[in-house]
């Protein structure tokens, strides 16, 4: 299809066809639709965010033909510093100057730190070390990069703003990697802001082959990788009980011999696909010698969604026989003896604890994030998704929209699997995983 696609078209729009970057866009490349005054677009390394933004930039100031006039002609374009500006956003391999057309390619002038287009708009270079020097020019839009990284990050917005004063409709493109600044969270509560965001991989057929896996490797789970490859704004809620930096000091290497093995369900009120998730969390303990040296693992977050009790029990039997578990616990609180019966439906032989919850959530959670200050609980890789449940997980109750239904599911284990225990310690045997 895409070789008769290309063979019905003339010379003439073979060579258009590379600068006509809707055909080639990603989703979150592209504008959304809307009143909106800044469009933010939040993605990792190499999520294609530069490329976004000058592309966005030519759709504000190019019309029809080369000479006719685009939606704007005073345009910003700021970055950290004015190297940046000139070697990312104007000479950059994704920057203006390598998607402009050869008969709509602007041209830089170096003693006004300005961009010209054959149609005479024009895009004065900012640096953001400078917030004062915006202060008496004037624009119709802007481009702003890497935001989350201006040194003067507050008093350059606020400037900026002050000059987007022309033309009907004023906008600005915000290309950034996300940091937990203020600037940028106060920009993405405004009911005028629209977002798009993108993970690195969104752009993986544009990258070097190994580069992915190498920093995949390095840093999957980390707070660095989920800010620099996930694209995600990560921050501390206040009273949270687990913080990025705790959990980025408890990374496992290889799993160790384990004396016991626990698989913990904090199952859904309902089995639609609408329902909360089913947390299934699996945790191994070392009980080497007196409790206070016991060091438990979380080995796996096999938490499902939208599928039926069967579903969820079938998924919960699949760890235990998967890591060869001692036992499945199960808060019965939303199903009580259906819970037990749906699990032994699955497997009749499968050794199920039901435990009722008789506290909050936060409650039982905090002796939970005790054992991590004390550094006796690591985790394996791939559970960004529950330690972003636990980062909300706060003393006053959970601060996120859903239910933290992994937690609960990793409170469980660890309770059944480190606490309780240790009001009847004896000394056990070690197992070792095959």
């Amino acid at each position: 299809m895409q070789e008769s696609f290309l063979n019905d078209l003339s010379n003439g729009e073979r060579l258009a066809l590379p600068y006509l970057f809707e055909f080639w866009a990603h989703d979150h490349q592209l504008p959304p639709e809307g009143d909106w005054r800044s469009w933010v677009i939040l993605g990792g390394r190499g999520a294609g965010k530069t490329r976004a933004g000058s592309e966005w930039v030519r759709s504000m100031v190019e019309g029809a033909r080369p000479l006719d006039p685009g939606p704007c002609k005073r345009l910003a374009l700021i970055g950290e510093t004015f190297d940046q500006v000139r070697e990312v956003m104007i000479y950059g391999d994704s920057g203006i100057l390598a998607c402009s057309p050869p008969d709509r390619r602007p041209k830089w002038n170096q003693s006004r730190r300005c961009l010209i287009w054959p149609n005479g708009a024009e895009a004065m270079a900012f640096s953001a070390h400078d917030p004062e020097s915006l202060r008496g020019p004037q624009f119709d839009a802007a481009w702003v990069d890497e935001l989350a990284k201006w040194p003067k990050a507050r008093a350059t917005w606020d400037m900026l703003q002050f000059g987007l004063r022309l033309g009907d409709h004023p906008r600005v493109c915000v290309t950034t990697t996300p940091k937990n600044i203020d600037v940028l969270k106060e920009l993405l509560e405004l009911p005028s802001t629209v977002v798009t965001r993108a993970a690195t991989e969104a752009n993986a057929a544009y990258l070097a082959a190994n580069f992915l896996t190498e920093v995949r490797a390095r840093y999957a789970g980390t707070k660095l990788g989920m800010q620099e490859l996930d694209g995600i704004l990560l921050e501390d809620v206040d009273g949270a009980l687990w913080t990025r930096d705790m959990l980025d000091g408890c990374r496992a290497g290889r799993v160790p011999d384990l004396t016991r093995i626990v698989v913990a369900v904090d199952p859904p009120a309902g089995g639609k696909s609408s329902s909360d998730e089913c947390g299934i969390v699996v945790v191994g303990v070392v009980q080497n010698g007196p409790p206070q040296e016991w060091r438990a693992i979380v080995l796996e977050d096999a938490t499902v969604q939208g599928v039926s009790p069967t579903g969820w029990a079938e998924a919960a039997a699949d760890a235990y026989h998967r890591w060869e578990a001692d036992r499945v616990v199960a808060e019965v609180n939303q199903g009580g003896d259906m819970v037990e019966s749906v699990l032994r439906q699955v497997d009749p032989l499968l050794p199920v604890r039901k435990v009722h919850a008789t506290r909050g959530k936060a409650a039982r959670a905090e002796p939970v994030a005790a054992l991590y200050e004390q550094g006796r609980v690591s985790h394996s890789a791939g559970l960004d998704a529950l330690e972003a449940q636990m980062c909300l997980m706060t003393q006053g109750g959970f601060a996120g929209a859903d239910s933290p239904d992994r937690v609960d599911a990793l409170v469980w284990a660890l309770t059944d699997s480190m606490l309780e225990p240790m009001s009847g310690w004896q000394l056990p045997k070690l197992r070792t995983l095959v």
